[in-house]
Parts: structure tokens; C-alpha cells; sequence
């Protein structure tokens, strides 16, 4: 018999923690790899995730289909400032009426870059390949509200992954983009 969804729901939210944690510590962002997603724990978002589990893709989406949005996800982005959402505000040009994505510190993109790393390792398992997170970015929307800079140096981390792999480009980051010698 399964465990119930409740259980395996935590076992992923905890897997993809300390597979976030391990890549920030690599990158020397040991306090965001501490505190990664921690509102994953509050019954705002962990009963959503329970009630929605599939195991093979955000419970957010589904929450999102049955619901026409998404309360673990609103909840979520508004307390992780390593999602591009957290970033969304007015625009500083008065003559634009429009939500844009404001330029994020770069911890907090090089912290995006970790939990996607993860994320995709988590729901792609043993097919999972270092172009799967680059694959998924380019076919994804949330490229198109990420602010220019922002999206170009997330860009950046994913293509050097595609190509030059793990460890070089944890290394990359830690010294050329953080500048952790």
C-alpha cells in the first residue's frame, strides 16, 4: 500500500530542500540554502500541496486547474524572493500603466538558478540531464516577466549548466558572479 499523499508530499518538499541547500552551499549562499522555501511548511501551503500531490509535477498546477488559481502559490511567491513574482511591481516609468519585473539582487537569481536545478531533477529523475532546466526555462512564460538583466544572467547560469556541467558552473557562480573567491 502507498503512503498517504500527505507523506509523500513532505519526503519531495524535503528532498528538493536539501537539494536546493546543496547547491546554494555550493554557490556560498549557506543562509538562503538554510531557509530555501520554508513557507512550504506553513498549512497554507503544505495542505494544498497534500490535497494536490502527484508526485510528478507541482501541486500548484493542479491546485491551479480545479480552483482557477493558485492559494499555495499566491502565498508562496510573495515570501520566496528567489521567485521572480516577489519582483513584480508598477513600473517606475509614470507613462507605463503595466506590472513589469523589477531587477533582482543576485543572490536571489543565483538562488532561482538552485531551486531549478533541483526542481527539475526532482520531477525528471533518472532521465534528468543538465539541459533539462534550460529546456524547461526557454519553454516556460516566466522568462518573459523576469526583468532584462535578471532573465540574461539566469540565462547565463542555465546555458553554461547545459553545457560545461555542474561543476564548473557552481564554480562559476561562486566566483565570477558572486564573487565568493
Amino acid at each position: 500500500m502507498d503512503a498517504p499523499k500527505w507523506y509523500r508530499h513532505l519526503k519531495t518538499i524535503n528532498r528538493h530542500k536539501r537539494m536546493v541547500m546543496h547547491n546554494c552551499f555550493k554557490c556560498g549562499l549557506y543562509w538562503q540554502g538554510l531557509v530555501h522555501d520554508l513557507s512550504k511548511y506553513s498549512w497554507t501551503e503544505f495542505s494544498v500541496g497534500a490535497k494536490y500531490y502527484q508526485g510528478t509535477r507541482s501541486p500548484n498546477d493542479a491546485e491551479r486547474e480545479s480552483k482557477g488559481y493558485s492559494s499555495a502559490w499566491l502565498h508562496h511567491k510573495g515570501r520566496n524572493k528567489h521567485h521572480l513574482e516577489y519582483w513584480v511591481d508598477y513600473s517606475v516609468d509614470r507613462n507605463c500603466v503595466e506590472l513589469v519585473g523589477m531587477r533582482m539582487p543576485e543572490k536571489y537569481v543565483v538562488e532561482m538558478f538552485c531551486d531549478r536545478v533541483a526542481a527539475s531533477k526532482n520531477y525528471n529523475g533518472d532521465k534528468y540531464t543538465d539541459s533539462f532546466p534550460l529546456e524547461y526555462y526557454l519553454r516556460g512564460r516566466s522568462r518573459h516577466h523576469l526583468h532584462p538583466e535578471s532573465a540574461d544572467l539566469l540565462e547565463d547560469m542555465l546555458t553554461t549548466l547545459a553545457e560545461k556541467g555542474e561543476d564548473y558552473t557552481f564554480d562559476y557562480i561562486r566566483r565570477e558572479i558572486l564573487h565568493n573567491k
